[in-house]
Formats: C-alpha cells, structure tokens, sequence
C-alpha cells in the first residue's frame, strides 16, 4: 500500500455528498484497511472478528450499489462505505444478494462486467464464494478431502470470452489457497508430528504475503480507476507460481497419509506397527481396536519428498528458493532431535518421526544373561525407511553415536550434561556432515576410554585367558585332582556346591597365579547337559553349512547357545554324561564390558575350555594307564606266550601314541592357534588404547568400539576352525 491518502471516485450529481460525509467515508476506508493489515500480521482473533463484519456489511452494500448503478433505467450512484457503528456480528463465509436485487453478467457491459469480476476475484481469492463466481456443484466444503483437494469454481453465463480466459487462470490461484488453507490445518493435528507442524508454519508466512498482496491488489482496485483484470492477472503470476509449487508438495505429503486418493502404501506397515503394539502391551498398555494405524507421512519421509522436489526443480530458481526455505524450516525440529542424539544420547521423539527407534521394554535391569543381543542390538534400531536422504549415508554413524553416549551415560564413566552450542540447525549448513563425523569421534573415543581404562578390559581378557584357556593352569590341575571323585560320576549326581567350594579353595592358594587375579570371583562352575560332540554336531549340521562357511556356523553357535540355558529343548540331553564332560565355567561379566565380554563370546569360551579340558582328561587317563602298566602285576610279568606279549606290545605302543598325539594336538591347540591369535587380538585392544590418546584438532576415529566387539568375536571363531571344532566331517 501506498503512503497517500486513499481516495473515493468523485461523486455522481445524482447523489450529493457533503465534504463533511465524504471525510468521514476517507477515515472509515482508511481504518477498515488498517484492520485489514493488522489483522493479516498479528492473528489477532478480535481484530479477525472485526475485519470479517467490516467486509461482510462493506460487500453486501457495494454490491447493492452495483446493482443500482447497474440496472437499467436507474440513477447510478457510486460504491458507499458501511457504516462501522451498524456491525454487531460477523456475516457468513458466502454473502449472496437476494435473487431479486441480482444482475446477471448478460445485462452488464464488457466494462461493467471487468468490474464486477474483479470485485469478485478478490472474495474468492481469500476463500469465499463471489456473485458470479461460484463453487462447482462436486464441491462440499464440509467433507475433508474436497477441502484438501481444493474447490473448483464456476463462472456464472453471460462473461465475456477473453474475460472468462484471464478469471480462469486466477482462480487456479484461489484453488491452491483453499487447499494450502485446508492442507495446514489438518498436517497441525498432533499426531503428524513436530516435522509438518514446522513445514505448517513456514507455510503460514507465505499465506500471510498472499493475504497482504491480496490486500495490496484491493486498494489498487479502489484507489487506480485504470486497474484492469489484465494488471491483476499479471501481478498474480508470481504467487501463482509459488502457490503451486506449495499445493503440489501438498497433495503428495496428503496422497502419503491417504487423506485424499487411495495410496499403494495405504497397508498397515505390519512390521513397524507390530513392534509398536508389542511395546505397547509390554508397558501395560491396552490393544484399542484403533491401535493398528496406517502409515503416517512424518519426519524423514517429509523430508525425503522436500528433497526430491527440490532436486526435480533445480532448473527453476524460484521454486528451488521457495522449497529451500521450507526444507530448512521444516528440517529444524529434526535437527534438534538429532543433536540430543548425537550430542547426549537421547531421544525425545513423541510422536516417533526420528530415524532412531528406541524400544523402552528393553532395559539394562531386565537383561541380566545378555546385554548385547538385547540391549546393544535391539533397543536402539533404524527405521530405514523413514531416513533422510541427507543422513542415509551417515545414518550407521548416526546410530553408533548415540549408542556409545547411551552407556557411557548409564556408567557415569564421562559428563556429557553439558549442553552443546554452536551446532547445525537445517540439512543445508556446511557444518552438517562436520558435526556427525565430530560427535561419532567424541563419543566412540568416550566408551572407549571407559572400556580400556576405567573397566580394565585387557586384564579382564587375560583374567579369562586364564580360566578358560588353561593358561598357567596349576591351580586348574589341583582342581581337578581334588574334584576327581566328584566328576567321575553322571553329570546329574554332581554336586555343582561343592565344586565351586573347591575352586574357591583352589583360587585361594597362596602361591597360584590365580591368587592375585582381581577378577577370580566371577568365575562359576556349572554343568552342561549335552555332550560336547553332539552339541557341535547339532549346531553345524542343521542346516548343511559346509565346513569352510565359518561365518554361517558362527551364527548357528549363537542361535543354539548353550542348551541348558537357552534351548533345552532343542538338543535331547545326555544321561550317561560324566562330570568331567558336563563341567564348564561360567563367567560374569559387568556392564559395559558385557557389550564386548557378551554371552555369545562365553559360549565360544566354554566350547573351547570343554575341548582342552577333554584332552586334558584323556592325558589324564592315559598316564594312569602307564602307571598301570608298569605296576600291575599281569601287565609287567613276562609271560611264555608269545600271542599274549605281542599285545601287551601293542597296547603300550597304541598307549604311547595316543598320548603322544593327545599332547602333540593340545600343544597345537594351545601354542600354535590360540596364543598366536591371541596376540593378534591384544595388539587391536591395546592399539585402541594408544590411537585413542590423540593430539589436539578435531577429534579422528582409528578404531571403534564395533570394531573391538568384532575383533574378539573373529578371534574366537578363528581359533574354533583352527582347532577343527566347525567340521562337519571331523565331528562324525
């Protein structure tokens, strides 16, 4: 608007006015006008009260004064202002004239019919319905989806034809308002999420320029006798544009939520939402019959088709800044909730737009047997299909992150309270990559520091070294010569008690390497209740894995676990089991360390201590049978008959071999795969230790903490196929 003051045609001789009564139309012309403003910037509900009485009375007088200018053979008269102090209350959306008082456009002349055109073009650009322009017959304003599609108008008979071709292409302009209109009251709801409320709000500002312009256009037409419907058509073009632009992100963000035409996607997504109810009934909430909801257009997908809208429109530069603006506007929610993720471990997502899905259900207190598979694995997952496309190519990064912050949160190992300023608020900062890359870095270096340095993990896995690997295994030799009565029996009549008083004893002894281990108490004797050979035979054959798949087996190891804890089912039990074939160690592990020292881990531990302890068993038995056969009297007495000293020849020989073998192939076992491995595996933890100790300058990631848990995994399945306990052949 102009800063002159606005002005009212010159009066007609047929009606005088006073310059007294023509000041008086000026103040109210010019306040209706502030109202107009005031009511467009600040949302204010009195003043909207006010403006919609202010322009129902106005519209419905000058239509009556166009309808007397208009009539033949009566006295014209120009357009009069209301009087304010008549309005009491607001007039409906759609203001009509009675049927009587109505000219049709035929009776109009081109000029006449410019004019009132116009002044209908105005009502509807702002969502009403005009005189001669109409809403279509298919068009319900109180159903939903007519509202989101957009109304479609129709032009009373009698328009002249270039001025029907110039109204048709605005009211394209009206179209996309009512939808946009329609489209941000319905994505404010609050089940779609604080990504459309935001998309929403950047899209109000642009209403708001629409309206002022709108306004803009009015006083043109009030104050410029010269303005035409060709001017307005041209002064439209631009937001035209920009409203369609608008109006189809609209349409595919609706078509998504299957709020208008029916969707491909418009399914249950079973999979996300099972989970969602299991959570649900986990937290003892109740199954509605509503609880199963179709998918929701939210977060990343809104963000994905911004993207992709915005790569389609590159070429047009007005598009591609007005789609700038509302992906940067509508990514900042987003980008909040990805900076507590990645800069303090948490997730608020209340209405779960995030690409980090947190299951609650799955808590550190409840998973006393396995943290990793668990709480590692399971508590914190991706929703793929709801990633960004600016954060699908960091978004393992994005997940490890928030992981690692997650457990040093929980063990206090390292603050990371204090909040975090100066970072990225939109996808389009130069800093955005930056910012991920700097806060896996920090938080990898963090659980790092915590595993190595504050829990000791390289003496816990020499401690375990010890135990299962029979590592200077003295006291481990005095156990079994003290347990030897106890583990001669079945493995049903052992008595677990009393072996673990042993080994506490053992443990104890002044003198053995085991007295200065820090870590002894945590060390438990149990007993397995199935054969070694069976339970690896079980596992690598249940599926035909070839015996070079090692992979494969791995994974079949941990789907079977050990059977008397997790499957007892799965593989029938051995009665006739010895207690020197059922004993194994169990280990307890505190959380963090868990996540590396993991229950998958100890089973490959106490598959391989089952295997040494067998062999060292049978060297066991085969050195009393030497004592044997040099002490018992039919065994050292020569006799003269020749076919009975040739097999005692040939059992001391088959003797000497097989103990020979037993300790050639326990030395292989030992010295040949495990320790070498095992230095491997120490120069990769201690190498963590060292990298991590960095100078200063943006922090760099050398090795992370999924790299340590799988180094330790590879080294257990190496030493498992090294040592011939993952072939097929060899088992049977």
């Amino acid at each position: 608007m102009t800063d002159e003051p606005l002005r009212l045609p010159a009066q007609s001789p047929a009606f005088p006015r006073s310059g007294q009564q023509d000041r008086k139309d000026l103040v109210q012309q010019a306040t209706f006008y502030q109202m107009i403003l005031l009511a467009m910037l600040h949302k204010s509900p009195v003043h909207q009260a006010d403006l919609t009485a202010t322009r129902g009375t106005l519209a419905k007088d000058r239509r009556n004064d166009y309808a007397l200018k208009l009539q033949p053979g009566k006295a014209c008269r120009q357009p009069r202002l209301p009087d304010y102090n008549r309005m009491s209350s607001p007039t409906p959306a759609t203001i009509s004239v009675s049927r009587k008082e109505e000219v049709t456009l035929r009776q109009l002349s081109p000029h006449a019919q410019e004019a009132a055109i116009l002044e209908d073009i105005l009502y509807v650009l702002m969502g009403f319905e005009g005189q001669y322009i109409r809403f279509a017959e298919s068009y319900k304003p109180s159903v939903e989806k007519d509202r989101l599609a957009g109304p479609s108008f129709r032009i009373l008979p009698g328009l002249d034809p270039s001025l029907r071709d110039l109204t048709v292409s605005v009211l394209k302009l009206a179209t996309y308002y009512s939808a946009i209109e329609a489209f941000v009251e319905v994505q404010s709801r609050e089940e779609f999420g604080a990504t459309n409320h935001a998309l929403c709000a950047s899209i109000r500002k642009l209403l708001k320029d629409y309206l002022v312009l709108i306004t803009q256009l009015e006083n043109r037409l009030i104050t410029n006798e010269s303005f035409s419907l060709h001017i307005l058509h041209l002064h439209t073009l631009p937001t035209n544009h920009m409203m369609f632009q608008v109006y189809t992100l609209a349409q595919e963000i609706l078509k998504k939520n299957a709020l208008l035409d029916e969707d491909l996607d418009d399914s249950v997504d079973d999979l996300d939402d099972v989970d969602n109810v299991l959570e649900q009934l986990r937290e003892g909430g109740e199954l509605a019959p509503g609880g199963m909801r179709k998918t929701i257009c939210t977060g990343g997908n809104v963000l994905r088709l911004l993207t992709n809208r915005l790569s389609y429109m590159s070429g047009d530069p007005a598009a591609r800044t007005l789609l700038q603006t509302l992906l940067r506007d509508a990514s900042r929610p987003y980008m909040t909730m990805l900076n507590e993720w990645l800069h303090h471990g948490g997730i608020k997502d209340p209405h779960g737009e995030f690409l980090i899905k947190e299951q609650k259900s799955i808590k550190r207190e409840r998973l006393e047997e396995d943290y990793t598979d668990e709480y590692w694995e399971k508590r914190y997952t991706i929703r793929d299909p709801d990633v960004p496309p600016q954060l699908e190519a960091v978004k393992a990064k994005v997940l490890l992150a928030g992981k690692y912050l997650n457990v040093v949160r929980e063990c206090g190992g390292v603050d990371i309270s204090t909040e975090v300023h100066d970072v990225p608020k939109s996808f389009d900062d130069h800093r955005f990559l930056d910012n991920i890359n700097g806060a896996y870095a920090h938080a990898n270096s963090s659980l790092l520091s915590l595993l190595l340095t504050t829990h000791a993990l390289s003496a816990r896995l020499q401690s375990m070294k010890h135990y299962f690997f029979l590592d200077h295994s003295d006291f481990f030799t005095y156990f079994l010569d003290l347990s030897a009565s106890e583990l001669k029996r079945p493995s049903k009549q052992v008595n677990v008690s009393k072996l673990q008083s042993l080994l506490d004893i053992v443990l104890r002894q002044p003198g053995s390497i085991a007295a200065q281990d820090p870590f002894k108490e945590d060390v438990k004797v149990q007993m397995n209740d199935v054969k070694l050979t069976k339970f690896l035979t079980t596992v690598v054959s249940v599926r035909g894995l070839d015996s070079d798949d090692l992979n494969d087996n791995a994974s079949s190891i941990e789907k079977y676990r050990t059977p008397s804890i997790y499957a007892p089912s799965i593989i029938e039990e051995d009665s006739n089991m010895t207690g020197f074939e059922a004993l194994e160690f169990k280990f307890s592990v505190p959380f963090p360390l868990s996540l590396v020292i993991s229950s998958k881990t100890v089973l490959r531990y106490q598959i391989l201590f089952r295997y040494l302890l067998s062999m060292r068993h049978l060297e066991t038995l085969l050195l009393n049978t030497w004592e044997d056969h040099n002490k018992v009297l039919s065994w050292t007495h020569r006799s003269n008959n020749p076919r009975l000293e040739m097999f005692k020849r040939r059992a001391w020989t088959l003797r000497s071999r097989m103990l020979v073998f037993c300790q050639q192939f326990s030395y292989y076992c030992t010295a040949e795969v495990m320790e070498p491995n095992w230095r491997k595996l120490m120069e990769r933890v201690n190498g963590c230790d060292t990298q991590n100790d960095q100078g200063p300058g943006p922090p760099k990631v050398s090795r992370t903490v999924d790299e340590l848990m799988n180094d330790h995994v590879d080294f257990l399945d190496t030493c498992l196929k090294e040592c011939m306990l993952m072939n097929a052949r060899l088992l049977r």
